[in-house]
């Protein structure tokens, strides 16, 4: 049985569902508290849930990069650990230089709650099963514009790091699609190994029969197979 730490900063607030979905699905998770960073190695995996670490003081992810647990977070992925960070955890990896780009407040000023659908695309992740696969998802966040230059962003397309895009329910990338005014739509992004990989929406939220869709089901069991 593969073991997924779930790290757990001030502030995170799904850390509980994430646990819970893991578990659902044939994993063991373990709350890794930010004050016990050695934790970090003992594990298979780690899942970044969504929140507001620290408050979103600063900037959302700022915080934490400053940490012994971020510190330990950087290191298990050069080393090649498997990571998924959702939402804030995004937030979290990008401030850590994991993953390219940055989140930054949506276009609208205002926290956006509401489902989505997302296309994943043709990666080099531990996501790229699912590739042309159209998912509805929840989104909650205030800051989840993904930004990145546009020289860079060729290169990322290039090496294939964009894992999703918001998308009609057909799958179309169409501007009324973008719930908060990502570039090119961008919901998702992995780093060149393809071992760390940050989305907006919450698959954890996704999954149970009570949720609007259970779709949030094939990326945490592409997540929990990639750790096998």
């Amino acid at each position: 049985m593969v073991v997924v730490g779930v790290i757990r900063f001030p502030g995170t607030n799904n850390e509980l569902e994430t646990k819970r979905s893991i578990e659902r699905l044939g994993g063991k998770a373990i709350l890794i508290p930010h004050f016990k960073p050695n934790l970090v190695r003992e594990v298979d995996g780690l899942y970044l849930p969504g929140g507001f670490s620290y408050g979103d003081y600063l900037r959302p992810g700022a915080i934490p990069k400053t940490t012994d647990i971020g510190a330990e977070i950087k290191k298990a992925a050069n080393e090649g650990k498997i990571l998924l960070g959702v939402c804030n955890g995004f937030q979290v990896l990008t401030e850590l230089g994991l993953l390219p780009g940055a989140l930054v407040k949506n276009t609208s000023t205002r926290f956006i709650s509401k489902w989505i659908t997302v296309r994943m695309e043709d990666s080099q992740s531990f996501l790229s099963e699912l590739a042309g696969e159209t998912l509805s998802l929840p989104i909650a966040h205030y800051s989840g514009s993904y930004f990145h230059m546009r020289d860079d962003l060729e290169k990322m397309k290039e090496k294939r790091q964009i894992v999703a895009k918001y998308s009609s329910s057909s799958g179309e990338i169409t501007p009324h699609a973008n719930p908060n005014g990502s570039l090119e739509n961008i919901a998702g992004v992995s780093n060149l190994l393809g071992n760390v990989v940050g989305i907006m929406p919450h698959p954890e939220r996704a999954i149970e029969s009570f949720h609007r869709t259970q779709d949030g089901e094939q990326i945490i069991r592409s997540f929990l197979e990639a750790l096998k």
